[in-house]
């Protein structure tokens, strides 16, 4: 179940990045409401998720899961480039998130 809510975390973690962005800066009241709400969700469910799995292992998994879904996320809904080497190194991150999980507990 911790690795669920570590996913569940990382998802909320995607959320509050992309909500960031749409606040422009915490000038929108909408999105900069709704990026402190999946920050705040994102960053509970991550104390709970480290309860059981190793804090360096959760706290990787939780950043790559972000780092990675917040890179698609620009590509997808603010136009970012998807060039061949963004998207290489997007494959390392993902690469790395699979390894950590494999070599946990």
């Amino acid at each position: 179940m911790a690795w669920f809510i570590l996913l569940l975390a990382g998802l909320f973690e995607i959320a509050w990045a992309s909500g960031m962005k749409a606040s422009e800066g915490f000038t929108r009241p909408g999105p900069t409401v709704f990026t402190l709400v999946t920050l705040t969700i994102s960053m509970v469910l991550l104390a709970i998720a480290v309860r059981e799995i190793p804090i360096g292992t959760g706290y990787a998994i939780w950043t790559g899961v972000g780092a990675a879904g917040t890179m698609i996320t620009g590509i997808l809904l603010f136009g970012e480039p998807a060039t061949a080497a963004r998207i290489s190194f997007l494959v390392l991150i993902l690469i790395g998130i699979v390894g950590l999980k494999f070599v946990s507990q």
